[in-house]
């Protein structure tokens, strides 16, 4: 978040800004270190943006400074009157016109014609108002102080400070003087050797110095060596000792040697606790998500192991009640986060009884909104962050990466987790390494997601009623004789009017914060990760015939595929979509074990796809063959038309005869009898034979002769 008259700086190239005005999407901002500036135009999100990623710091702010008068000079204080009169009558009723680029030389000219300063005058005072603070002592005019502890002093030939008491020769050594190009190597090195990983001492930083800048280098029997220069023309330790001191930075110094967030985790001040941020239930809480020490099977087929399911928990801090639980396999991500956040608001009776186990609401009465919810960065920078932000007005604190400390209450609470599970249950891993012999703990596999989930819900319900050690009490709970555990902490905040507890519809929040996907419009219904799903307001108004629309936004609940959401523009209310018959099967699937059948299914045709190819070309070499024969054939037949016209002219005959012929070879005979080539013919009333060469009439050259008359009839051609 950014505050007016706010310092910041670039860590790239050290740049100072200042923030002078916030105008809804944008930021006017002006460069400090400059002689003088004016406002520069900025978007908002794009500043915040870069704050998020730290390439833009809030420093201090360097003229924030408390000068009382009496330590002003008479003509400090003179010049300081007479600058701010001019500022407050002429530049600051047209402070909003001078803000924007377009019509700021105008406004100048007219302020110069009015108050009969000169140009160039206006303009430095209006950068010194932008760039000092905006305040009256913004006009203090720049005296340079002399002399004063600690600052450097101007060097000459001869070496300033004490005296080196080493003598050789019978003659006191003076050494050398530090001057910048000396700061320069000391900081190099520092920042190469000494704030490195390495550890290395400052000793050793201070040999290589010597090595590296005041040596000689000569090869011995192949090897580069160095000699180092005399006394006198080195600097000594002490001297490389006290300039690092000048330099020091204790917090960079063991980000560098030892790691970020092993200061953060180890070395960092501890100055307070989390319920010291919190006056209630609901002011924050925290969301967090781990991976469980345990392989699950899956629904479908019981000896396929899935792997290892994510856990999403969230957690009040002021309480310390659970409020909020997903178990599954997607994640860390923004869908997990999103499942945790939906049943941080549902009903926790109804969520039991789908798991089997009947509570009653008293025992985990969770189902509100906060105000703060503390997250990790990665998951909390979606699209629908700016939901909970904007419509829910839930605030989001992102935390570093590698701060688990930082949300140390649901950390703490998954370590007991996965040590219970550890415990109890089958195909948990006991052991960081295998050793060799050792069974593997992954062919232990028993439990399948809901059955896991089942087992998460009773630690859950077991720790929103176990005593909370080293609870900080307040006087007024002790006073009341409660005990320290989550749920009689968050009743007793809610009666006692605490924290900022509020309820919402759950729809709503899904609209919000369920994921949101694409589904595409078909004959077969709206198609979602290979499901189909059909809805009213579709059939009303006939998107299967008319796909005009092939593609719509849907929300979606991976713990329950038999619907999808269509959002409607008001964002208050939304279509429902009902898995169609074909799809039915996966009515009672998590989303997760549809998505791992799919994928199995893939790998099934991925492997048989090998042999597909193969099929193919060896189908189409076939196809070839036969084509070449036909051609062969072709070309050497004798009985080839003499003119195109007499090949074409006769198709309808030679399709006749061709049909002719196909009618003898596909006739069928459901005889059992074995016939010869040319079956005998009987006469019914004589019962002989009748001969072969008594001519018979073809009912095919009748109705020849019939379509011949009828054409003729009709003036048709042959």
């Amino acid at each position: 978040m950014m505050l007016i008259n706010q310092v910041l700086q670039y860590v790239s190239d050290s740049r100072r800004l200042r923030v002078i005005e916030i105008e809804e999407s944008y930021v006017y901002i002006v460069n400090i270190d400059t002689t003088s500036a004016m406002p520069q135009r900025e978007l908002y999100l794009n500043l915040q943006t870069e704050m998020n990623q730290d390439e833009l710091l809030v420093v201090s702010d360097p003229y924030a400074k408390a000068i009382p008068d009496n330590e002003l000079t008479e003509v400090q204080i003179r010049k300081r009157e007479e600058d701010w009169r001019t500022v407050e009558e002429y530049i600051l009723p047209n402070i909003s016109e001078l803000l924007r680029k377009k019509g700021r030389e105008k406004k100048i000219t007219e302020i110069v014609k009015t108050s009969g300063v000169g140009k160039t005058k206006i303009k430095k005072l209006l950068s010194r108002y932008w760039q000092r603070g905006m305040n009256k002592n913004s006009m203090l005019p720049d005296y340079a102080n002399s002399g004063g502890k600690g600052k450097a002093k101007s060097l000459k030939e001869a070496k300033t400070g004490r005296p080196r008491r080493v003598q050789i020769s019978g003659d006191y050594q003076t050494g050398i003087n530090i001057t910048d190009e000396v700061k320069l190597q000391f900081e190099h090195a520092i920042n190469k050797f000494y704030r490195k990983t390495n550890n290395y001492s400052l000793k050793d930083v201070y040999h290589f110095i010597l090595r590296d800048f005041y040596s000689d280098r000569y090869k011995e029997n192949g090897e580069m060596k160095y000699r180092v220069w005399e006394v006198n023309r080195i600097p000594s330790y002490n001297q490389f000792y006290y300039w690092f001191k000048k330099i020091e930075d204790p917090k960079k110094d063991i980000q560098f040697r030892k790691s970020a967030k092993e200061y953060e985790l180890k070395h960092r001040p501890i100055l307070s606790d989390s319920k010291s941020e919190t006056n209630g239930p609901g002011t924050r809480f925290q969301i967090d998500a781990t991976i469980a020490d345990i392989y699950l099977v899956s629904s479908l087929d019981v000896n396929k192991v899935i792997g290892r399911p994510v856990i999403y928990a969230v957690i009040d801090v002021y309480s310390r009640i659970i409020t909020g639980l997903y178990v599954g396999l997607e994640g860390p991500s923004w869908i997990g986060a999103m499942m945790a956040l939906d049943n941080m608001v549902a009903d926790k009776v109804e969520f039991c009884k789908k798991y089997g186990i009947e509570i009653t609401e008293e025992q985990w009465p969770t189902k509100h909104l906060p105000e703060i919810i503390i997250a990790d960065r990665g998951e909390f920078e979606g699209y629908s962050v700016e939901n909970l932000i904007n419509n829910l007005n839930i605030k989001i604190e992102n935390t570093t990466a590698y701060r688990g400390d930082l949300k140390g209450i649901v950390e703490r609470k998954f370590r007991t987790f996965n040590g219970k599970i550890k415990q109890k249950a089958p195909g948990a891993i006991q052991k960081e390494y295998r050793e060799r012999g050792d069974q593997d703990y992954r062919l232990d596999a028993t439990l399948n997601l809901k059955e896991f989930t089942t087992l998460i819900i009773t630690l859950v319900l077991h720790h929103n009623h176990k005593i909370i050690d080293k609870y900080p009490m307040e006087k007024e709970m002790i006073t009341d004789g409660l005990v320290p555990t989550p749920v009689n902490l968050w009743n007793w905040g809610i009666q006692n009017s605490k924290g900022r507890l509020r309820t919402i519809d759950r729809n709503i929040l899904r609209l919000n914060v369920l994921p949101r996907g694409k589904a595409t419009i078909s004959r077969a219904g709206i198609k979602f990760k290979n499901l189909l799903y059909g809805s009213r307001q579709a059939i009303e108004e006939q998107w299967y015939l008319k796909l005009k629309n092939r593609s719509i936004e849907i929300v979606y609940d991976p713990r329950n595929v038999e619907k999808i959401y269509i959002p409607h523009d008001n964002g208050m209310d939304y279509e429902a979509c009902i898995l169609l018959e074909p799809s039915q099967q996966y009515r009672n699937d998590f989303l997760e074990e549809i998505v791992f059948y799919q994928q199995l299914r893939s790998e099934l045709e991925e492997i048989e796809r090998s042999h597909q190819v193969q099929l193919t070309i060896n189908t189409d070499a076939m196809m070839n063959e036969i084509i070449k024969k036909a051609e062969k054939k072709k070309k050497q037949s004798f009985n080839q038309p003499t003119s195109k016209k007499e090949k074409i002219v006769s198709i309808r005959d030679n399709k006749h005869t061709e049909k002719q012929l196909n009618r003898v070879e596909e006739k069928f005979d459901l005889s059992l009898a074995v016939v010869s080539d040319k079956p005998d013919v009987i006469d019914f009333v004589t019962k002989e034979k009748v001969q072969d060469d008594i001519p018979k009439k073809s009912s095919s050259r009748l109705m020849e002769k019939l379509k011949k008359k009828r054409d003729e009839k009709f003036g048709k051609d042959e």
